[in-house]
């Protein structure tokens, strides 16, 4: 999602016996910014510690440019297959699919990578003023490519109407979720250890005003989403061609604590907020039992589909996005332990242990439907299961690669995870490929990109379906592998 968001280790003093990370010393304004920055500046970049101290070696942690390149692989997989494999696009409403670990899982490391960028903060003023401009560039980043400015790749105008641009979106969460966890962890240097004691609980005592914030965060959202009065609301539908484009449809509602499409506080902020013409105009809702027939697949409107179907939502609005900060909180103790603890087994068995508490907590609100798992909303049972998730993953890469040692499998994801910022920008969101279009002959489909999708994917194999995918995967995600090692091996990196 943004350039190289993901952040450079910061450099500090080594206790003796309780840290367990050797970090090359460079200044604070070289850290980079949240995840889908890493790679650059290789050699200061989060550095751990092997277990024997007496050595004083060190490794770069791998697992961690892994963990971010499969984020933007799946993103790109979801994304462009998602169409035709639509049980592997976000769920219509309740449930998690494949698609739906992609936001939570850039959080989660965005969280990790700030731990590493504010391990030391020599000045707070300038620390702060770098993370204001940070959030600025991605804010602007988010904006201009989700906007509604471009429209790569199969679209070569740009342009946006302002009257209906969009505000909210990918980057746009990131930034805020950085700039709140990046601010608590600058704004906290002073009581914060350089040393953490043994204990299964010290971790979370050293770094308490971390998971004070979040639990601030969970309160707002909780408070909100099942106190605030959401009343009727209207739409005009939009669709040129539609029979029912330009048409007036009202909602009914007048509830307060619902969790469904159509009347839940989520929506309500975002449509009083930034108005129903700013918000994203294709929801997945539109996907769901009650919407058609051929749910979770795209079908045709049912006759008695209520109002809320066509219905502008938007997916990374603002309350979603203020509860999507426990994600970012999530991760950022993942980096806390990276940092503290000091040997392999120490790491992991703090790690599985949440992440499988985690999970199973997410499970269990969802199943008691008590709270069910729900991206759009962004709720506290999906906040745990992806979490939860996340930390298992990331445990299970840090000990294929930087315990065991297995990194040849899994070096195309280091490479991308590397150069996140710019496969995000030139592949997921399409702007290499609209370049390529723009050079076409005779009429615009008639382009190279259609030309290969076409002829040497789908033709061949005779699938719509199938033969979208291998594009998706040779084309697209082996493609911007290839590209990301050819970068490294340059110590070409793209970072905000």
């Amino acid at each position: 999602m943004e350039k190289k968001q993901e952040i450079a280790a910061s450099a500090g003093e080594k206790a003796p016996e309780q840290h367990a990370i050797d970090v090359v010393p460079y200044e604070h304004g070289d850290a980079k910014g949240p995840v889908l920055d890493a790679g650059a500046d290789v050699e200061k970049e989060r550095l751990a510690v092997v277990e024997e101290p007496q050595k004083k070696k060190s490794t770069r942690v791998a697992a961690l440019d892994a963990f971010r390149g499969l984020t933007i692989v799946v993103m790109i997989l979801v994304d462009d297959a998602g169409g035709v494999y639509e049980r592997i696009d976000h769920s219509p409403w309740d449930g998690c699919t494949l698609a739906d670990f992609v936001m939570p899982f850039f959080l989660f490391i965005v969280g990790v990578a700030i731990a590493f960028a504010m391990k030391r903060v020599p000045k707070k003023r300038e620390a702060v003023k770098k993370v204001i401009v940070r959030t600025l560039k991605m804010l602007f980043w988010g904006i201009l490519l989700q906007g509604g400015y471009s429209h790569a790749p199969d679209d070569l105008a740009y342009g946006v109407d302002m009257k209906v641009i969009r505000w909210c979106g990918i980057l746009q969460r990131i930034a805020l979720v950085y700039f709140v966890v990046a601010l608590i962890e600058v704004f906290t240097i002073k009581v914060r250890p350089t040393t953490v004691q043994p204990g299964p609980y010290a971790i979370f005592n050293a770094y308490r005003w971390q998971w004070l914030g979040g639990f601030i965060v969970l309160v707002i959202y909780m408070v909100t989403v099942y106190s605030v009065y959401v009343p009727d609301w209207s739409y005009v539908y939009h669709l040129e061609g539609d029979i029912d484009d330009g048409k007036l449809f009202t909602v009914q509602c007048g509830v307060r604590g619902h969790v469904d499409p159509a009347c839940n506080a989520v929506g309500y902020v975002d449509r009083m907020v930034w108005g129903i013409n700013h918000l994203y105009t294709q929801p997945v809702w539109i996907r769901t039992k009650e919407c058609t027939f051929s749910s979770p697949e795209m079908g045709k409107l049912r006759d008695d589909a209520p109002a809320w179907c066509r219905a502008p939502f938007e997916p990374e609005g603002l309350l979603s996005s203020i509860a999507s900060i426990l994600s970012g909180i999530i991760g950022i103790h993942y980096g806390h332990v990276l940092i503290h603890f000091k040997t392999h087994k120490e790491r992991l068995k703090h790690w599985l242990s949440m992440g499988f508490s985690l999970l199973l907590l997410g499970i269990l609100l969802h199943f008691t439907k008590a709270i069910p798992i729900n991206k759009q909303l962004y709720s506290l049972s999906y906040v745990c299961f992806t979490g939860g998730a996340a930390g298992i993953i990331l445990s299970a890469f840090y000990m294929l690669i930087d315990v065991w040692g297995l990194r040849i499998p899994f070096l195309f994801l280091e490479w991308i995870g590397k150069n996140a910022m710019l496969v995000f920008v030139l592949g997921a969101q399409g702007i290499f490929a609209g370049f390529v279009n723009g050079w076409y002959y005779g009429s615009e489909d008639n382009n190279l990109v259609n030309w290969i999708q076409q002829h040497v994917f789908i033709n061949v194999w005779h699938s719509v379906r199938l033969g979208s995918l291998l594009y998706v995967i040779f084309g697209e995600i082996l493609f911007w592998g290839v590209v990301s090692g050819i970068l490294h091996k340059l110590g070409i990196y793209w970072k905000l």
